[in-house]
């Protein structure tokens, strides 16, 4: 009955995470334009809070596009092209906007030709016309007429963000929503998303923050919860022992799983790396490990050496938790997820933390009224007898 209550907690947390992830909406259907502009087809792009509008003209050869950016600042340079290469960054002819620093919204084309484009403005290898930018409640928007030829129309988009500096454009981010940013585009059927690799990526992120949420950030704390309060009452022995087993040799197994796939992630992407994140995730991975060899070393209660295995167990046991939460939080630095995740996660500890306050207190009062009751077993059982004894006096008195 308690280790299905483990297993239930995982499972409802997997099954959350996938209802949550493949609900979808069209968002830029309703997103409206001045002068009642209109287009034939939209987009809503998978990362950066972007959005595509576009119409494909096939007598004129050319595509007009609206490329909308919310949730953006005065202070951030807005970007969409599209790359005849691939969904990557270098070869991409881009779109880019900016309010400067006479708080007008101007947009200019460049030409990505490396990992640190100058960003300048320079023509692309295609005319563009009608470019404009307008910047309103926190929206960029980039309006352009494109004129591609027959090999353009089903190609590689690209679209990001930074931050702007006195009217120079800085380097964006290389980690979060900013290296997920990229994409197919068909203008001519009006299909369009996020490439099968950028995608497949984004997949392989979210299982393993999702595994490590769930072994590291939540199943280990409750198993530490299980074993420190219920091995305090004598009916839970040795239910208790074995339910802090199960959570705990759970949580090691999902955590090696979500390890693995960050091991994976890092080695599909060069030029990427986390390092505070992946050392924290390297020492957990090794502090888990120790604790299962505890399990196979550990000694029983009356050995000489058990106090000494008590002091490791627990302090590894402790350290794991403190460095899982901290990691899970640059975990959530990294994805940069919808903010309703962390705040969910940041739910779940604030329930596990007053739920220890509870037993703590409650645990203690068990433990000091035990022994009180411990320092006079003589007058209890002498006022017990006494009892017994009056009652067998009076009766022969009687």
């Amino acid at each position: 009955m308690q280790i299905k209550a483990c297993n239930f907690v995982l499972f409802s947390w997997l099954l959350f995470f996938v209802l949550a992830s493949s609900s979808s909406a069209q968002t830029c259907l309703s997103q409206t334009f001045a002068n009642n502009r209109q287009y034939a087809n939209c987009s809503d792009l998978p990362a950066l809070n972007s959005y595509l509008h576009w119409t494909y003209d096939e007598s004129a050869e050319t595509v007009e596009v609206a490329y909308r950016h919310t949730g953006t600042t005065s202070s951030h340079w807005s970007a969409w092209g599209i790359n005849p290469g691939g969904p990557r960054m270098v070869g991409t002819q881009a779109l880019v906007a900016f309010v400067n620093s006479s708080g007008v919204a101007q947009a200019f084309t460049t030409s990505i030709d490396s990992l640190g484009p100058s960003m300048q403005p320079m023509e692309l290898s295609f005319p563009v016309q009608s470019l404009s930018a307008t910047f309103e409640n926190n929206e960029m928007t980039i309006f352009s007429v494109l004129r591609v030829s027959q090999n353009l129309l089903s190609t590689s988009q690209v679209w990001q963000e930074g931050r702007v500096s006195n009217d120079q454009i800085q380097p964006h981010s290389t980690t979060g929503a900013n290296v997920q940013s990229a994409g197919s585009i068909n203008f001519l059927t009006g299909q369009s998303g996020g490439s099968s690799s950028a995608g497949s990526r984004t997949r392989r992120r979210n299982v393993h923050g999702v595994l490590n949420t769930v072994s590291w950030g939540i199943l280990m704390p409750l198993g530490v919860i299980t074993a420190r309060y219920m091995k305090v009452f004598k009916s839970a022995d040795p239910a208790w022992f074995y339910l802090h087993v199960a959570c705990q040799s759970s949580a090691y197994v999902i955590g090696v799983a979500g390890w693995a796939t960050g091991i994976k992630l890092g080695s599909d992407s060069p030029g990427i790396t986390h390092n505070p994140h992946r050392t924290i995730g390297i020492i957990l991975f090794c502090f888990g490990t120790l604790q299962v060899f505890a399990l196979l070393l550990r000694p029983n209660k009356d050995h000489k050496y058990r106090l000494y295995w008590n002091i490791y167990h627990h302090s590894i046991g402790y350290s794991v938790i403190i460095l899982s939460i901290v990691n899970i939080f640059e975990g959530f630095d990294i994805l940069n997820p919808d903010d309703k995740w962390e705040r969910i996660y940041i739910g779940i500890l604030i329930f596990l933390g007053v739920l220890a306050t509870l037993l703590e207190a409650f645990t203690w009062y068990v433990v000091i009224r035990r022994k009180k009751m411990n320092k006079h077993p003589a007058h209890t059982m002498n006022g017990a007898n006494g009892h017994g004894y009056g009652a067998t006096a009076m009766g022969q008195r009687v």
